[in-house]
């Protein structure tokens, strides 16, 4: 590539990243899959692979080995925070919204309620993905929890794209698993997670100078 050619954006940007960093995407899932493993390792195994892929989409050079690893390692209790601070919130006010949407039609009044879960789902899904971006700039858990709850509902469009083609691919897989499992295997998470930052790049560059 031309270092003096303008810089791409948009689709052709996109495919680029995926172009040069091939190789790296399947690794950062192969060595997302192996972390996962413990289970109770999830919450830095996410971080770790939202911290590589934000280097790629940022075009800071990648070594997967190394940078998984030291990001695996570090901010150990950031990451579970995060990680509980995004699927908490979610799976309680997701379950909550069904359940009083289940009785809602026998009670009028429970519409209420169901819309409290079903407006705090949305505001945790728009913030969540920008909470990872935003941790990746160095910026504290605290303030990067406020920022990404004001970007969610101050950004919302680059928020529904993020959600849309980081989420909608993997519960897509999961639902078509085992059809699924060699997709799963080779890029079932990075790829979407690739995806989502891809679509938040633009506000992260405004709002945290990446």
């Amino acid at each position: 590539i031309d270092p003096n050619a303008p810089e791409k954006t948009g689709a052709a940007r996109f495919f680029e990243i995926v172009q040069l960093e091939c190789g790296s995407i399947i690794k950062v899932n192969l060595l997302f899959l192996i972390s996962c493993l413990p289970v109770v390792t999830v919450p830095l195994a996410v971080r770790a692979m939202y911290q590589v892929i934000c280097r790629m989409v940022r075009d800071q050079p990648v070594d997967c080995f190394y940078h998984y690893r030291t990001a695996f390692c570090q901010h150990v209790g950031q990451a579970y925070a995060a990680f509980l601070l995004s699927v908490a919130p979610l799976a309680i006010s997701g379950y909550g919204a069904l359940f009083y949407l289940r009785y809602a039609g026998d009670n009028y009044w429970l519409f209420l309620p169901f819309m409290l879960c079903s407006t705090v789902f949305l505001t945790v899904l728009l913030a969540s993905t920008y909470l990872y971006g935003v941790l990746s700039s160095g910026i504290s858990l605290g303030e990067a929890v406020r920022l990404a709850l004001a970007l969610g509902i101050g950004r919302p469009r680059r928020a529904v794209l993020a959600a849309l083609f980081g989420y909608g691919p993997l519960l897509a897989a999961v639902l078509f698993f085992p059809f699924s499992a060699l997709y799963l295997l080779l890029v079932g998470f990075s790829l979407p997670c690739l995806l989502s930052v891809f679509f938040i790049r633009t506000v992260m560059k405004r709002y945290c100078g990446w």
